[in-house]
């Protein structure tokens, strides 16, 4: 299994690269910077690839709205070739908060977009010629204001990879299937081992008998908060640090009625705490929303207790298909959260 960590999207890119050394020298295998409405994820990925050697790099997540295809097959084998072959391309929806609110473009069509953006990503790798000839991003006709001037072109570099592995985020049945056909990696958020299979399990066979043979078997991410320690202190600290992700995402993400994540939760068998939680959150009670959060639930998704107990957490992780943590350590500063990655290598094998 791999043991990868996501990096804080709000910190100092100087300081993140010197803590990302040290993860590197402790084992760590793979480190995903997210791209929210912070620092762009690729400066932050370029200065990465010049601070390590052998870890992979990835973007988790480029939003799938915020560049044209071409422009993300371009940044990815860009960032291969400065990391040397270390890159890993996560791509996924986002949501219509950042979307629309943060850039100012129509959230549209997501399953769409993933499977062209997918495809011309690969082709543009290839240095084959680009045609845009898909529904979400084609040439337009002269009569539709286009110049009539457009031609296919190919990458005029050439990539150190033509396939770049593609890891999409998604929770939702049809696009957990369409990644499960076309992708390299599956990326959902808060991975419960125990219901994962009630939950996407049709989806993730649906779209396995699709898959084209010479694809390898899906790559399965989970991304569980970590924090190793005996101090039942400590463990309910820890617990209370990740209840605010939970609220926020299951409470606020959306309206009543469209928030991916709280019918996530919900189809956990959380249903009544995941409406109870959206009903504070939206009516303001942001502080009694995020107290809602069962503990149940946190540990569900969470890495969190003594060393034994998250051993046999990894082990359910594993056994539910998971073959990638990118955790997110808990601890206060650079030396908590290296040494917390290090335990996890240890447990992890």
């Amino acid at each position: 299994m791999r043991v990868g960590m996501f990096l804080n999207y709000a910190g100092g890119f100087r300081e993140a690269a010197d803590e990302v050394a040290e993860l590197e020298a402790a084992g760590v295998d793979l480190v995903a910077v997210p791209e929210a409405y912070s620092f762009d994820a690729v400066s932050q990925l370029g200065f990465l690839a010049a601070r390590t050697e052998r870890m992979t790099l990835m973007s988790g997540i480029l939003q799938l709205y915020t560049r044209t295809p071409t422009l993300t097959a371009m940044t990815a084998a860009g960032l291969d070739y400065v990391s040397g072959g270390r890159f890993e391309l996560g791509i996924g929806a986002s949501g219509p908060q950042v979307i629309e609110g943060f850039h100012g473009v129509r959230y549209d069509a997501p399953l769409g977009r993933a499977r062209e953006i997918i495809d011309i990503c690969r082709t543009t790798w290839r240095r084959e010629p680009v045609v845009h000839e898909g529904r979400n991003y084609t040439i337009p006709l002269p009569a539709d204001q286009g110049t009539g001037l457009g031609k296919p072109l190919k990458l005029i570099n050439h990539p150190v990879r033509e396939r770049i592995p593609i890891t999409v985020a998604s929770l939702g049945q049809k696009s957990v299937e369409q990644t499960a056909e076309i992708a390299d990696g599956w990326l959902p958020m808060f991975y419960h081992p125990e219901r994962a299979a009630v939950v996407w399990g049709a989806a993730l066979a649906a779209g396995t008998a699709k898959r084209a043979p010479e694809l390898a078997p899906l790559d399965v991410f989970a991304s569980p908060a970590l924090a190793i320690t005996e101090r039942p202190e400590l463990i309910a600290a820890a617990i209370a640090a990740v209840k605010p992700q939970l609220g926020l995402y299951i409470g606020g993400m959306g309206a009543r009625g469209k928030n991916f994540y709280n019918d996530l939760i919900a189809s956990y068998g959380f249903e009544a705490e995941a409406a109870n939680i959206q009903d504070l959150y939206l009516d303001g009670r942001k502080a009694e929303a995020i107290a809602a959060v069962p503990d149940e639930l946190v540990r569900a998704v969470s890495l969190i207790g003594p060393a034994g107990h998250v051993a046999e957490r990894v082990a359910a992780f594993a056994e539910s298909g998971v073959t990638t943590l990118a955790v997110t350590p808990l601890g206060r500063d650079s030396a908590e959260r290296v040494a917390l990655m290090a335990g996890l290598r240890a447990i992890a094998g």
